[in-house]
């Protein structure tokens, strides 16, 4: 993938001397290529802490995204590994997608709109070829207005997606980091760049 200039701010992997040297070597070789990846200039990406209780082992990432002076979008992706698998997951790695998005408000009052984000999800997947299974989850869209003394806030539109699922191959993460851009790119209402819209995110 070709290179697009980054913001991104690295914070340590926290975890104890006991669980680093316990955690599979592969996955902790796919944690390194994480890491490595660069996104489009509008993203800033940051390494946070996994949740710890719900697998042995965890990585996660934040992103905002601005245009401008603008901050349009938040999100966050959580990859979880068990080597001995979870049956809810249908597997031994678990992908969790969050995204949170300004949207136009009349796109946020179009009762279509949550069709409209789960499919730019799973198009976002195709797109970088990640294939998966068990994948669910909601999308929420918000109109919201104030009143008394606030009444003078604008009106805010808002689209939210929560989505979860399982790699086919539990520790070939690139393709889904890189579905979960796609997907914050569309529902940002970023163009694609001049290389196509397969072109946010490459290994440095």
């Amino acid at each position: 993938m070709r290179v697009f200039a980054v913001k991104s701010t690295r914070v340590p992997f926290m975890a104890s001397s006991e669980t680093r040297a316990a955690m599979p070597d592969d996955f902790g070789d796919a944690l390194e290529v994480l890491r490595r990846l660069q996104y489009r200039p509008e993203f800033t990406v940051r390494e946070a802490p996994a949740p710890a209780r719900l697998a042995p082992f965890g990585f996660a990432q934040t992103v905002d995204v601005e245009l401008g002076d603008d901050l349009v979008a938040t999100g966050r992706l959580v990859v979880l590994h068990d080597p001995v698998g979870q049956a809810s997951w249908q597997g031994k790695t678990r992908v969790i997608a969050y995204i949170d998005a300004d949207v136009d408000l009349e796109v946020a009052a179009d009762p279509v709109l949550p069709e409209v984000g789960w499919s730019w999800l799973r198009e976002a997947l195709d797109n970088a070829d990640a294939a998966a299974g068990a994948l669910g989850g909601t999308v929420t869209q918000v109109f919201s207005r104030s009143f008394g003394v606030m009444d003078n806030r604008e009106p805010e539109g808002r689209l939210q997606v929560r989505a979860s699922w399982t790699p086919d191959n539990p520790v070939d993460l690139v393709p889904h980091v890189h579905g979960w851009a796609l997907l914050t790119a569309s529902a940002c209402g970023l163009t694609p760049t001049s290389d196509g819209v397969a072109n946010l995110i490459r290994r440095r």
